[in-house]
C-alpha cells in the first residue's frame, strides 16, 4: 500500500494532525465513496478516509511530480508537503467543487513554491531524467515511455507544465487556467508551444 511503503513517516504526521476520531466505516466502504464525499468524510472526522485519498491520489501525484522535478527524494518530499496543505486547508474545500482539480491547484502551488524555495528551476541533468524507474510492463513501453519523459525535460518550465497537466493527467485548458492562475488562451499557447517542440524531439 502506498501509505505503508512510500510514505510511512508522513501518514504518522497525518494521523498527529488528524482529528482524534474512531472510523464508522471500512476502508473498503470508503474507497467505494466519490473524492468529494471522501474528502468530506474526512473533514467530518475521519481520519481514515484521508489515507483511502492518499491510496488514491498518492501515486498518479508522485508521476506527475517526477515530471516537474526529475528527483524522486524531491518529488517525494513535495508530496508529502501537498497532502500536508491538503490537510491544512481542509475547512476552506467547497463540497460543490470537483475535488481532483483543487488538489491539483494545490500541487501546482506547492511546486511553484518549491522552486522558489531552491532558488531556480531545476535543469534537469540527463542522468536525473533517467534515474526514475519506470512502470511499464514491457522493455519496449518501457523505452518509449523514457524517451518521452526525457522529451518533456527539455521543455521551459511553463510549457512543461501546461502538457503535464493537459496531456498526462487530462485536465481542460479552463481548468488549467484555473490552476496555474493564467488566462485559457495563455495556457494553450504554452501547451501547443510545448506539443510543437515535442513532436520535433520524438519524430
Amino acid at each position: 500500500m502506498l501509505l505503508q511503503g512510500l510514505s510511512r513517516g508522513a501518514l504518522w504526521a497525518f494521523r498527529l494532525l488528524a482529528f482524534a476520531a474512531t472510523s464508522q466505516r471500512s476502508r473498503k466502504e470508503l474507497a467505494e465513496l466519490a473524492d468529494e464525499k471522501l474528502f468530506v468524510t474526512y473533514v467530518d472526522g475521519d481520519p481514515v478516509a484521508f489515507e483511502v485519498l492518499f491510496d488514491r491520489y498518492g501515486p498518479a501525484m508522485l508521476a506527475y511530480l517526477q515530471r516537474q522535478i526529475f528527483r524522486r527524494d524531491e518529488a517525494n518530499d513535495v508530496l508529502q508537503d501537498i497532502f500536508l496543505q491538503l490537510h491544512r486547508c481542509r475547512k476552506d474545500y467547497d463540497p460543490s467543487r470537483t475535488f481532483r482539480p483543487w488538489l491539483y491547484t494545490i500541487a501546482v502551488n506547492i511546486l511553484r513554491e518549491h522552486f522558489r524555495r531552491i532558488g531556480r528551476r531545476r535543469e534537469v541533468l540527463q542522468d536525473e531524467a533517467e534515474s526514475i524507474p519506470s512502470t511499464e510492463s514491457s522493455p519496449e513501453a518501457a523505452a518509449t515511455s523514457q524517451q518521452v519523459r526525457n522529451a518533456v525535460s527539455t521543455l521551459p518550465p511553463d510549457q512543461r507544465e501546461a502538457v503535464s497537466l493537459h496531456w498526462f493527467e487530462g485536465f481542460t485548458f479552463p481548468e488549467i487556467a484555473t490552476m496555474v492562475g493564467a488566462s485559457v488562451s495563455a495556457v494553450k499557447v504554452r501547451a501547443h508551444r510545448g506539443y510543437r517542440s515535442l513532436e520535433e524531439v520524438l519524430a
